[in-house]
This record gives structure tokens, C-alpha cells and sequence, in this order.
């Protein structure tokens, strides 16, 4: 079981990425709504695994994870992304991120990257 921290700005989102991860005996370790949240949150909880939304007020999830991946090179984030964002996405591979999820996305697809990024 792995700890997840889930990084969305929009409430529904966060609760299907919730539901999907914990169905799959996950423990979700918290949850926030932009990408500054998302930085402090990693740094108090110590998650091992975020799913990042990339499109969000404040800080969006590339200079989130990118904030990430600089303090903690073994951070496991998955991106949840889109249609259209692929410039975003290839961006994102090369920096370290593990997977990514488009929306919208059956639960099977997200718990599948989650297995794959905790491996």
C-alpha cells in the first residue's frame, strides 16, 4: 500500500483519482488544489506517489513536479493531463516524471500507472 498525495484543482477530479487509488488499497495521504500546495504538502507528508493535475491556478503541475523532483530525484508523480497537452506531457517525461493519465480515464488506467510508477 502506498501513500498518495492527489493534486487537482477541481474537487470532482480529486475524488475520482481518490476513489480509483484507494479501490486499489492505496492510502490517500492528502490532497491539494495547486501546485504550491502541492510542494509543501510533499514535503510534510513524504508521499510515495502524486498524481498531478498539469492546468492549475497559481503554480501549475510542471513547476510543481519540476519543485518536486529538484528536492526529492526519487519523487513518483504521474501526470493527469487533458487531450492537447502533449508539448506539456513530453516536457514532463523528460524531466522524471514516471506516467501520465489522460482525462477522462477509466480507474483500471490510473491504478495501472500507479503499479507501474511504484515498481
Amino acid at each position: 500500500m502506498a501513500k498518495v498525495l492527489i493534486v487537482d484543482d477541481a474537487k470532482f477530479m480529486r475524488t475520482l483519482v481518490r476513489d480509483a487509488l484507494s479501490s486499489a488499497g492505496h492510502e490517500i495521504a492528502g490532497e491539494a488544489e495547486n501546485g504550491n500546495q502541492a510542494i509543501e504538502m510533499y514535503k510534510e507528508l513524504k508521499p510515495d506517489l502524486v498524481t498531478m493535475d498539469i492546468t492549475m491556478r497559481e503554480k501549475d503541475g510542471i513547476e510543481a513536479a519540476s519543485e518536486i523532483l529538484k528536492m526529492d530525484s526519487g519523487a513518483r508523480i504521474i501526470m493527469v493531463t487533458a487531450l492537447g497537452q502533449e508539448d506539456l506531457l513530453a516536457k514532463a517525461i523528460k524531466m522524471g516524471v514516471k506516467d501520465f493519465v489522460v482525462k477522462p480515464f477509466p480507474p483500471e488506467r490510473l491504478q495501472q500507472a500507479a503499479a507501474k510508477a511504484l515498481s
